[in-house]
């Protein structure tokens, strides 16, 4: 949707939200700069640059002392600026990879060295053809021995179908942007159900993040608290939170201001924003997994 691609905020406004310290931005994304790091031939989008510095410079605004950056489809399974990003951030940054079926050990573990913690694969109608589930299978069971987890970003209309899928899988996974769950269509709707459901095994946890993806309301975005609100308290061990910026394949311009005063909604204790946004990163991203 070049036509309708809008880039990030240029200035977003302080949030009224204090976050605690350590909090952690657990889905967000760079992007180039082209000159740099190019685009994927193929890719169904292609972002304004959205580089490293602008990423750090967003998380000191907004109190955000930690992140994890998420391979995005427009880089295809080059992961050089997501390294790049994560290498100058002194520890605190961490990454999400998309990989090839291919890849080998030393591959994986040069990733794993760089920081990456785990794999992406997609289930989205706009970012092209689904991930092929022999691949993801192939993957999950290279990157296993590292300890990495398995990041699932689909449709809400998939969630039936891909549901036993998941299941199967023999290793942790994330579930990004509450299931891109339709906020107008409320809690009982059928694709939130599942996803409930599919959180009761102890392998899932979900990124209640993507608020101004799900929302139908728009800014701020309250439509979307509810969603959020009852996955932190039903699963305050397994949920993280994200900007998502700069945003990709957003028809709006979102203000991460408004993002971040979501989450003392969504997670209203003191405990539960620290879990949140603190401990439950900490656990996955940052202690040591399994190595090969």
């Amino acid at each position: 949707m070049p036509d309708a691609y809008q880039p990030f905020h240029p200035n977003p406004r302080k949030p009224a939200a204090t976050l605690p310290p350590g909090a952690c931005d657990a889905h967000c994304h760079v992007f180039g700069p082209a000159a740099r790091f190019p685009f994927a031939e193929g890719r169904t989008y292609t972002p304004v640059d959205a580089p490293k510095e602008r990423l750090f410079a967003l998380h000191r605004h907004l109190g955000i002392s930690r992140s994890v950056i998420v391979q995005a489809s427009c880089h295809g399974t080059d992961n050089s600026a997501a390294l790049d990003a994560i290498a100058a951030g002194n520890g605190n940054y961490r990454g999400i990879a998309m990989v090839e079926r291919t890849i080998g050990t030393d591959a994986i573990r040069a990733l794993d060295e760089g920081g990456m913690r785990g794999v992406r694969f997609n289930f989205v109608a706009h970012l092209g053809e689904a991930a092929d589930l022999d691949a993801v299978h192939e993957i999950v069971e290279k990157i296993a021995p590292f300890g990495w987890h398995a990041v699932i970003h689909f449709d809400a209309a998939r969630l039936e179908g891909l549901a036993p899928i998941l299941k199967e899988i023999p290793v942790t996974m994330v579930i990004d942007h509450m299931g891109r769950v339709d906020a107008g269509a409320g809690l009982d709707q059928p694709a939130f159900r599942l996803l409930l459901e599919l959180l009761e095994d102890e392998k899932f946890w979900v990124k209640v993040c993507g608020s101004e993806r799900i929302s139908r309301a728009g800014p701020p975005y309250r439509d979307a608290v509810p969603f959020g609100r009852t996955l932190v308290e039903r699963f305050p061990d397994r949920v993280l939170w994200g900007t998502d910026w700069p945003h990709p394949n957003l028809r709006h311009m979102a203000d991460d201001g408004d993002l971040v005063d979501l989450v003392p909604l969504m997670a209203p204790t003191d405990d539960l924003m620290q879990r949140l946004l603190v401990d439950n990163p900490t656990r996955l991203y940052w202690t040591e997994g399994k190595r090969s």
